[in-house]
């Protein structure tokens, strides 16, 4: 990965053994093409059926991520370990309009109960030196949400 190759001196985004980077490629690919989607879903759904067969799919991804998490992390902070990595800025990508969509439904996703290791991971992440300045705030991505969704759900 080119962010490795060319700095050198910070922890790797990926990790070194080729099956793990193929294993952190997999799961980004999966939170692109599912748990994104999901999120669009939900966004855009047309009644009320669509809206809650998409929250359904989404709380699936998240299930899922949380399984994910517990095995890549190996009991540690991210899912890179002790550092973030790959799966880690795929995923904290997503927080944002997940928490958007969760002031919208109602419905919390990244839950202590239901997802425990990701409800941590999402204070540590947020927390995270290279991480805080760059997080969008919530409130401008409502107002955001509320102008390019023109949907129930966003009213």
């Amino acid at each position: 990965m080119y962010v490795d190759e060319t700095w050198l001196s910070g922890p790797p985004i990926l990790p070194s053994d080729p099956f793990d980077r193929a294993v952190a490629r997999f799961w980004d690919v999966y939170i692109d093409e599912h748990c994104f989607t999901s999120i669009n879903g939900v966004a855009v759904a047309k009644n009320e059926e669509e809206r809650k067969a998409a929250i359904t799919k989404l709380e699936q991804c998240m299930a899922l991520l949380e399984e994910t998490f517990q095995e890549c992390s190996k009991g540690r902070g991210f899912f890179g370990g002790e550092n973030i990595g790959f799966i880690d800025i795929g995923f904290g990508s997503m927080l944002g309009p997940l928490k958007v969509l969760e002031k919208f439904t109602g419905v919390k996703f990244i839950h202590p109960e239901n997802t425990p290791g990701l409800f941590l991971w999402a204070d540590r992440f947020y927390a995270h030196e290279a991480v805080k300045p760059v997080m969008p705030d919530i409130e401008k991505l409502v107002e955001f949400a509320k102008l390019k969704f023109n949907t129930s759900i966003f009213k």
